[in-house]
C-alpha cells in the first residue's frame, strides 16, 4: 500500500539516493532554488509572473521529475537551473556556487532533438567539445558517448537518416559529452511513439545510473514521472508554486502496472485535478 505520509514530504527532505553508494567517487550535483520569482516583462509594461517563491533542492544523483498543468512554469524552472534565465527573485545554486550564466555542469535536452543537419552524427555529439576548445584532447569520448546510447554505428550517419527515437539519443550524448553534474530534461520523450518512449525511458535510467549524474526532467505524463522519479514535484498553475512533493518508494527496476503504481499514479492525477482548480464548461455536448 502507497503510505499517504508519501504525499507530504517536507519541501526540502532528500532521500539517500540509490546509485551514490559510500565508495562513490563524487556526491556532487546538488540543485538549490531559494524562494525563487520569475516576472516576464513585455514590450507593453505588462508582466507575467512565471514563478514565485519556489523553494527545491534535489539531492546528488537523484531524479526529480517536475509536473503540472500548461503555464505553471515547469520549463521555466529548468531554463533558470540552466543558466538560459535569471530569477527576478531569489536564488538558485549548484553545489553551493550560484548560477548565473549558462554552464557546461549543466546540460540541457529539449523536447526536439536540434541536431544540426549539416553535421554527421559524430560531428553533432563533438559539438560540445569543439565549442569549448577541448576537443583534440578529448575526441575519444565521442565514441564512448555514442556507444553509451546505442548510436556506435552511427557516428557517419546524417539526423535526417535517424529516428525520432535515435536523434533523441544523439541529443542525449550531445548533452553528456560535456559530463555535467546536472542533466536537465525539458520533455525530451513527448514526441515521440508510445513503444519508442518507454524504451527511452529505460535508456535514461541506465545513463544515470551508469554516470552517478543528477537528473530533473519536466513531463506532462504521469505514468513517465512515477517510473522514472526518485521524487515529483507538483506545481500549480501560473504563477507557478509548489503544490507538493511525492516521494516514489519503488524500487528499481519497476513495473508499471502493480496495484501500488496505480494507486500513486491516481493519486497524483488527484492532486493535478485540484491544482488545475477544474470547472465545468458551460455547455453540454
Amino acid at each position: 500500500m502507497v503510505s499517504e505520509a508519501l504525499i507530504s514530504a517536507p519541501l526540502n527532505q532528500v532521500p539517500p539516493s540509490e546509485i551514490l553508494g559510500p565508495d562513490s567517487e563524487r556526491a556532487s550535483g546538488v540543485i538549490e532554488a531559494e524562494r525563487v520569482t520569475k516576472i516576464f516583462s513585455h514590450p507593453d509594461g505588462s508582466e507575467v509572473t512565471a514563478l514565485k517563491n519556489v523553494s527545491l533542492k534535489v539531492g546528488a544523483g537523484e531524479f526529480v521529475s517536475l509536473i503540472g498543468p500548461s503555464g505553471c512554469g515547469k520549463s521555466t524552472l529548468l531554463r533558470l537551473v540552466a543558466g538560459l534565465e535569471r530569477a527576478t527573485e531569489g536564488s538558485l545554486r549548484l553545489d553551493g556556487k550560484l548560477i548565473e550564466r549558462p554552464d557546461a555542469e549543466r546540460g540541457l535536452v529539449f523536447q526536439n532533438p536540434y541536431l544540426f543537419p549539416w553535421l554527421n552524427i559524430h560531428n553533432n555529439v563533438a559539438f560540445g567539445l569543439r565549442a569549448r576548445s577541448v576537443y583534440k584532447l578529448n575526441k575519444e569520448l565521442v565514441a564512448q558517448y555514442l556507444d553509451l546510447v546505442g548510436l556506435a554505428k552511427f557516428g557517419r550517419v546524417y539526423p535526417h537518416h535517424l529516428s525520432g527515437g535515435m536523434a533523441q539519443r544523439a541529443s542525449l550524448a550531445r548533452a553528456l559529452i560535456n559530463q555535467p553534474r546536472v542533466l536537465l530534461l525539458d520533455e525530451p520523450l513527448g514526441a515521440l511513439d508510445a513503444f519508442t518512449r518507454m524504451n527511452m525511458q529505460d535508456e535514461i535510467l541506465r545513463i544515470r545510473s551508469e554516470k552517478r549524474i543528477t537528473m530533473i526532467m519536466v513531463t506532462h505524463d504521469v505514468d513517465e514521472a512515477v517510473y522514472l522519479s526518485d521524487r515529483t514535484v507538483v506545481m500549480t498553475p501560473g504563477p507557478g508554486r509548489v503544490e507538493t512533493i511525492i516521494d516514489i518508494p519503488f524500487a528499481r527496476p519497476r513495473a508499471r502496472n502493480t496495484p501500488d503504481f496505480l494507486r500513486l499514479r491516481s493519486k497524483i492525477l488527484e492532486i493535478l485535478h485540484f491544482a488545475g482548480h477544474f470547472e465545468e464548461p458551460p455547455y453540454q455536448i
